[in-house]
């Protein structure tokens, strides 16, 4: 069986997209056999893990039932992925309201992956819903700003409705601050608010918290992985150690690991090994240029 873990926060710009690649493409490089969900029309995550541009189906195909999941599924740099595009934004108007949609269509895939991890719009909606519904654990990652944390209270409703009407298992596993600069009386004082959000939520904020870094933004115009791309980096370090505190924090006994991948996990030093770059398109790379900076 699989271990499901969403990535959500209805506010752009918190580093959702980066979390989620981060977390996927650390995983496969552990070792472990990884499937990424994009529920974002937006489609960034394919890009940021080297997806197939030429892939004719995405995970709108598979909600809707025109493939099976092992058709949706495409072969990415890092990991498998089920892709998606901005025909997805009109799914829910279209899907009838079901809830658990996804967890239907993702079941025949369950034994084929160690971990899925689904990437979310930044919307509290029908998509992150069936997210919601599918999933084990969920991350919430929040920049370290004060807008940030406005609309955890909301976040913290959907995630009770979720678990009273679909999913009583539904755990979160904490909140992750993004862009923090410990120096900085911002950064503290967020940190302090965040911690009294998490225990209202029943949670943690990680230990771990991701300063500012150029090397999250150039790995994906390059074809590479951060952990690749720039190790040094103090950014890519953080994810690293996040990702550790991740795999601890799951208990072992829902893991559903081979030897190899658990071996693979518990030497994270293969998190730098290089990635083939022959599979990301020169077409990717130019649109990377404009990708710039910009987050999800």
């Amino acid at each position: 069986m699989s271990v499901v873990i969403t990535i959500s926060n209805q506010k752009g710009g918190v580093g959702k997209t980066t979390t989620c690649a981060a977390l996927a493409s650390g995983l496969f490089l552990a070792g472990h056999r990884v499937l990424g969900i994009d529920l974002d029309p937006q489609g960034n995550l394919g890009f940021c893990l080297g997806g197939e541009e030429e892939h004719p189906w995405t995970v709108l195909d598979l909600l809707n039932g025109s493939v099976s999941a092992g058709e949706a599924v495409c072969q990415g740099q890092f990991c498998d992925l089920l892709l998606s595009d901005i025909t997805l934004s009109g799914w829910a108007a279209r899907s009838g309201g079901s809830e658990a949609v996804l967890r239907e269509a993702i079941r025949p895939l369950e034994d084929s992956y160690d971990y899925i991890v689904i990437d979310t719009p930044p919307a509290l909606n029908l998509l992150t819903v069936n997210a919601y519904t599918a999933s084990d654990y969920l991350v919430i990652p929040m920049a370290s700003d004060i807008l940030s944390l406005v609309g955890l209270s909301q976040l913290k409703e959907t995630i009770e409705s979720v678990r009273s009407s679909f999913n009583p298992s539904l755990k979160v596993l904490g909140i992750l601050l993004n862009r923090f600069n410990h120096r900085t009386l911002l950064s503290r004082d967020v940190l302090e608010m965040a911690e009294q959000l998490a225990a209202q939520i029943g949670t943690q904020v990680f230990d771990t918290k991701i300063r500012t870094g150029v090397a999250i933004a150039e790995a994906p115009a390059h074809g590479e992985s951060i952990f690749s791309y720039n190790p040094r980096s103090s950014a890519v370090k953080d994810y690293k150690n996040f990702l550790e505190e991740v795999l601890r924090a799951i208990p072992p006994h829902s893991q559903a690991l081979t030897a190899d991948s658990q071996a693979a996990a518990a030497g994270s030093q293969t998190l730098a090994a290089a990635p083939d770059k022959n599979r990301v398109s020169s077409a990717m790379r130019k649109e990377a240029k404009s990708y710039g900076q910009k987050d999800e």
